[in-house]
């Protein structure tokens, strides 16, 4: 592997400073690399990578950042799959694989192919009201939150059609394995291996002691409807994908969740085992 792109969270790396020595490293070392600068388009959407800015005989990306950086570039260039490699300028890292002090030694192991890749589940998601928009694609979650006054709604979960349980609460998570240890974790719901082909459904606040997380197949289609709470009044909802809220959503709409077509590949260069790293990075 030597044709590489760096993709620089310019809050987290000044100037640019870290992204051209990388860029340097390789060019010394017989490689290919180019930076893509300004992801802030003007746009509303924070962050948007255009897969434009990708050339076409790109093998890997570097992201510089944290792993907000990293699910960002994932799923805007999800339809390139391209495999990623993250370089930890954050804080905990989860998906980061490497830091900063020690990216020589892992572009010398890019170059000699000494890399696995790790799969990671992606999903897709539609609220059926959009009819002209194409949906919506995540590594880690979507989420259907309160929005408007600060009262619980009701939202009623399907699983292949079949309803499965009402919900009276802040609201619901579905994650990916990826997305198991981020907000699913802390709501109360558990840690699913990232081999694990599955999605968790994790209440949030539930207004009941008996609402807890669902485990359901990669297979399946889960489907978020928003209830009414009260009669003289609609519910009012967000959704929001990874982080970011994309549309408001009011009583009777339905998001409709499932796999993505295409996962994720994360390169991998140390051995440390998933269970370990997550305990390393929460003992912190």
């Amino acid at each position: 592997m030597n044709n590489f792109c760096i993709i620089a969270n310019a809050d987290k790396d000044i100037d640019y400073r870290i992204a051209n020595q990388i860029r340097d490293y390789i060019i010394e070392h017989g490689g290919k690399c180019s930076i893509v600068k300004d992801r802030f388009k003007g746009t509303k959407q924070d962050g948007y990578i255009d897969v434009e800015d990708i050339g076409e005989d790109v093998e890997a990306l570097i992201i510089l950042g944290g792993d907000g950086t990293l699910i960002q570039a994932a799923c805007d260039l999800h339809e390139r799959k391209l495999l990623l490699l993250g370089v930890n300028l954050g804080t905990l890292g989860y998906l980061t694989e490497v830091e900063t002090q020690h990216i020589e030694g892992a572009l010398d192991r890019l170059f000699q192919d000494k890399y696995r890749i790790e799969k990671r589940l992606m999903m897709k998601c539609k609220v059926e009201a959009d009819t002209n928009h194409k949906g919506y694609i995540v590594l880690n979650d979507f989420v259907v939150s309160k929005s408007g006054e600060c009262r619980l709604i009701t939202l009623d979960i399907y699983v292949n059609g079949e309803w499965i349980d009402t919900f009276l609460a802040d609201g619901v998570i579905v994650a990916t394995p990826t997305g198991s240890t981020g907000y699913n974790l802390s709501a109360g719901g558990p840690v699913i291996a990232p081999e694990v082909q599955a999605m968790v459904i994790t209440p949030i606040c539930p207004h009941t002691l008996n609402n807890r997380s669902m485990v359901v197949s990669a297979q399946d289609e889960v489907i978020i409807e928003v209830g009414q709470s009260k009669d003289h009044m609609k519910d009012e909802a967000e959704l929001i994908n990874d982080g970011t809220s994309t549309r408001l959503l009011k009583t009777g709409d339905r998001v409709v969740i499932s796999r993505a077509s295409v996962d994720a590949g994360i390169i991998k260069l140390s051995n440390t085992g998933f269970f370990k790293r997550v305990k390393d990075k929460l003992d912190k």
